[in-house]
């Protein structure tokens, strides 16, 4: 007969983040191709876990929290809305500012679900 191991308590432990060395993005986006599948990955691990898991929704929204989730998610956007006014030399250029007041609109907006779940 073999022996069971016991299911591990948790579904992953990231121990650190390694950086690409470029320090801007390619002209093909080449550091964004790469690392937004990898922050879409990690969202998902989330949900999985939390679909198989029992915690309660104040738990989970603690935890989301606790880990900034909200934050890193609207800071993306942020970013977005930045690199986007920051091809446009007028800033009332209604061509890049409303994407851009779009973007940072919806980082609000992230941010302000926390404080209403």
């Amino acid at each position: 007969m073999t022996e069971q191991t016991p299911a591990p308590n948790r579904l992953a432990q990231i121990a650190g983040i390694e950086t690409p060395t470029r320090t801007s993005l390619t002209a093909d986006g080449g550091d964004l191709a790469d690392l937004a599948p990898a922050a879409a990955a990690a969202l998902r691990l989330l949900a999985d876990a939390i679909t198989r898991g029992h915690a309660n929704q104040d738990d989970i929204v603690q935890a989301l929290e606790d880990a900034g989730v909200h934050n890193a998610f609207a800071d993306v956007l942020a970013a977005a809305a930045d690199a986007v006014m920051g091809e446009s030399e007028d800033p009332y250029d209604i061509d890049y500012s409303l994407p851009a007041d779009n973007l940072s609109g919806a980082a609000s907006e992230i941010r302000g679900i926390f404080r209403w779940i």
